[in-house]
């Protein structure tokens, strides 16, 4: 049965794409066949599995308002098992252009339904902002990972999160779960990284991963050649991690973790 999992968090710089990009490819590389779904319009994604977004025709925003199927968009990636639906800029027009559609919340899903048994994970890619096509996302989505960084203003904005996430339960997607709360940029050199792992295990342990995703200079480095981690270098302590948490994913089954 295909999973569907969104990453979001409405705060920039926590890690949302990097995990995306490299835990879509983790789980492609366990052999896992898998999609992932760039969902902002930055494209972020898109560039960071290597793929030259002006070379491209039709991406995801060309599916959301009818002008492509989502069988005509889905391309390849250097992995195997792995496939990418793009984004590009134009993707902001989306929100202004489809605003009046009474169904406008339900575009992502009922093109995903299309082609999700062709896999058996579906990863998308959020933008940072509790926007029009998160809300997409969040609706297709079975369950959301939230990355949140390492950092003092950490828990700054996950309660609108969690907020936001109730809402969609109760209207646009009654069984969206959450999937867990993964830990980024743990430095493990100093006390802060600590201090925010207590706090997170103190109010939301049993939605958090064991895996934590360390600072690491080749993970930053990856998207400037447009290769995920495991593909750049794949003996780093940033393509470990990502393989352990692909690892953690499929080995529980934390699909009906929250509530």
């Amino acid at each position: 049965m295909t999973q569907i999992i969104c990453i979001a968090n409405q705060k920039g710089g926590v890690g949302k794409t990097t995990t995306a990009v490299n835990l879509a490819a983790a789980l492609a590389v366990r052999s896992k066949k898998t999609l992932l779904v760039d969902c902002d319009p930055q494209g972020n994604a898109t560039t960071g599995i290597g793929i030259d977004k002006a070379g491209l025709s039709k991406t995801l925003y060309h599916c959301m308002i009818g002008e492509a199927t989502p069988h005509e968009i889905i391309i390849d990636t250097a992995i195997k098992k792995l496939k990418i639906v793009p984004s590009r800029v134009e993707l902001i027009g989306f929100e202004v252009e489809m605003m009046s559609d009474p169904s406008r919340e339900h575009i992502l899903k009922d093109l995903l339904d299309q082609v999700k048994e062709l896999f058996e994970y579906v990863i998308i890619d959020c933008p940072p902002s509790l926007s029009l096509l998160t809300l997409n996302a969040m609706t297709a989505a079975d369950s959301v990972l939230i990355p949140l960084q390492c950092e003092f203003y950490a828990l700054e904005g996950l309660g609108q999160l969690l907020k936001t996430i109730k809402k969609i339960k109760q209207g646009l997607n009654p069984d969206l779960r959450i999937f867990g709360i993964l830990l980024t940029m743990f430095d493990k050199r100093t006390n802060l990284s600590y201090q925010v792992t207590e706090e997170v295990e103190k109010y939301f342990k049993s939605l958090l991963f064991k895996t934590k995703i360390p600072r690491n200079v080749r993970l930053s480095e990856a998207p400037s050649f447009g290769k995920p981690i495991v593909v750049y270098d794949k003996s780093s302590a940033g393509a470990k991690s990502y393989m352990r948490l692909a690892g953690e994913m499929m080995n529980t089954g934390r699909t009906m973790a929250g509530n």
